[in-house]
């Protein structure tokens, strides 16, 4: 019994010893545990702190900034405000000194106005005086003529009125038609007086139109050298000038054909000088054409000067003086244009002189107006729309490139030069023997010009004379009569106008008679 209870004492002992054991271990970890929480605790605090700290800091900066930027804009505007006051300040100062100066001014005028009216009040009332002493004068003046004259003064008035006005009618129809048939008759002849002596002053020889050049040969066997191996030097002479060389039996000669004429000069200049020079090969061809091609450019330049010389102008420039060049190798229906141009500048030069405008400046557009010419091959459009074009580039007088535009009618004329180039113009290109065209064109431009007259009713017959410079109209007397007649003239005159194109002008007669025939048996 006693040994159980002390087993049972020692066993509640031990259990005690154990759950007292387990208790202190349990709680030593227990307090580890919450001193490692209350570190990582107080860890975090401080890291939460310095965080906050930085984004207070963060904040602070952004405020700043934030305070400094709307500082600047505040103090910017303020600048600006500031300023443009100050400019209002100084333009109403300006102002009030303006007007100060403006009252002082008018307070001086004031003044004059006021002494000045005090003399015009004084000498007011010596004329109202010498106005009633006059009138009385007047008056026993005109009883006096009544007791004369038998007549009141009204009837007297009305009569003389009557007189005069007849007289003074009478006399002013008379003068405005002395003085319209006088202005007729001297314009009528002044204008003829300058273009006779403008066109007798100006005289020059001109080129016939061509399309090929003749190159003589020294022997027959140099077209054999000419056309070379298989043919290779005549395709490269070709190649290289864009010239078509025939070879036929013209004796000792070949032909040169091209539509260009300063490409057909070079190479008309260039086989001259391989034939002179004797070596001809593809290679020496080449050297040859290109060296005549800077030969060319000089001709062309020296060309342009002397005619900027012989029409005595200055100031061109070089691009234009090398088209005035170019102009040289150009004809129209046979007439050198170079010429024609140089022509055309010394005709608008006299008519200028003697309607007392600047020579010069007509020459000048009288030079220029067909530069177009030398470009209207390369580049589309009108040698007119080209022309002025062109010359504008090189700040040309207004005046010129108007002439230029305008001297065929496609653009109003702006001046009286432009009128003056495209009478010029007309002048040197319809005059004798300025001028030739194809027969065929020729043919044709005859047969459109009776066809415009034979459409009109009443024509019996329509003729063509002078070379087209005339058409003669015979009408049937029993369907037109004279009034008829002269109306007609005008319309097909008119329709000429607006149908066909021609050098100078053509006459229209309308010839209308009667005839009455009878044979004596």
């Amino acid at each position: 019994m006693n040994g159980t209870l002390l087993i049972v004492l020692f066993s509640a002992l031990a259990a005690v010893i154990g759950f007292v054991a387990a208790w202190l271990i349990l709680r030593r970890i227990g307090d580890k545990r919450i001193a490692s929480a209350e570190e990582f605790a107080r860890k975090v605090v401080v890291d939460a702190e310095k965080e906050a700290e930085i984004k207070k800091k963060e904040a602070l900066l952004e405020a700043k900034e934030e305070w400094y930027k709307a500082k600047s804009n505040f103090e910017r505007e303020f600048q600006n405000k500031k300023n443009e006051i100050q400019k209002i300040e100084r333009r109403l100062h300006d102002r009030e000194n303006s007007l100060d100066r403006r009252l002082d001014v008018l307070a001086k005028k004031e003044k004059d106005f006021s002494s000045r009216e005090r003399t015009l009040a004084g000498r007011e009332k010596g004329v109202d005086r010498r106005e009633i002493e006059l009138d009385e004068i007047i008056k026993s003046q005109n009883e006096k003529l009544e007791r004369i004259a038998q007549m009141t003064a009204e009837e007297a008035k009305q009569e003389l009125k009557e007189n005069l006005i007849g007289e003074a009618k009478m006399e002013a129809a008379a003068t405005i038609k002395e003085i319209k048939d006088k202005a007729e008759q001297d314009a009528d002849k002044e204008a003829r007086e300058i273009i006779i002596s403008a066109i007798y002053r100006c005289a020059a020889d001109q080129a016939v139109e061509s399309t090929v050049s003749v190159v003589t040969l020294p022997n027959e066997e140099m077209k054999g050298r000419i056309i070379g191996r298989e043919g290779r030097n005549i395709r490269s002479f070709e190649t290289a000038t864009s010239i078509d060389v025939i070879v036929d039996d013209t004796p000792e000669a070949v032909i040169l054909s091209g539509y260009d004429p300063v490409r057909r000069e070079v190479a008309r200049m260039a086989l001259e000088k391989l034939i002179s020079d004797g070596r001809i090969h593809p290679t020496r061809i080449e050297e040859v054409v290109e060296k005549t091609w800077k030969e060319m450019e000089m001709i062309i330049r020296e060309i342009g000067e002397q005619a900027c010389f012989d029409v005595g102008i200055q100031g061109l420039h070089m691009d234009v003086i090398k088209q005035l060049g170019k102009l040289h190798y150009r004809t129209s229906y046979g007439q050198n244009v170079l010429s024609h141009c140089k022509e055309v500048a010394v005709l608008s030069g006299i008519m200028a002189a003697e309607l007392n405008l600047d020579a010069d400046l007509a020459k000048r557009c009288g030079l220029l107006h067909d530069i177009g010419k030398a470009i209207d091959r390369e580049t589309e459009g009108t040698h007119t729309e080209l022309g002025a074009t062109f010359i504008s580039r090189y700040n040309e007088n207004p005046v010129v490139v108007n002439a230029i535009a305008s001297h065929h009618g496609d653009v109003p004329q702006e001046s009286a030069y432009a009128i003056l180039v495209q009478a010029a113009d007309a002048i040197s290109g319809a005059r004798p023997g300025a001028r030739r065209e194809p027969l065929e064109a020729y043919i044709k431009r005859l047969e459109k010009l009776e066809e415009v007259a034979d459409s009109f009713k009443g024509v019996s017959k329509a003729f063509a004379i002078q070379a087209g410079r005339e058409i003669r109209v015979i009408v049937e007397c029993e369907t037109v009569d004279d009034l008829a007649a002269s109306i007609m003239a005008g319309e097909i005159a008119k329709k000429i106008e607006k149908e066909m194109e021609y050098p100078g002008q053509i006459k229209v007669t309308v010839i209308r008679e009667s005839r009455a025939t009878e044979f004596a048996r």
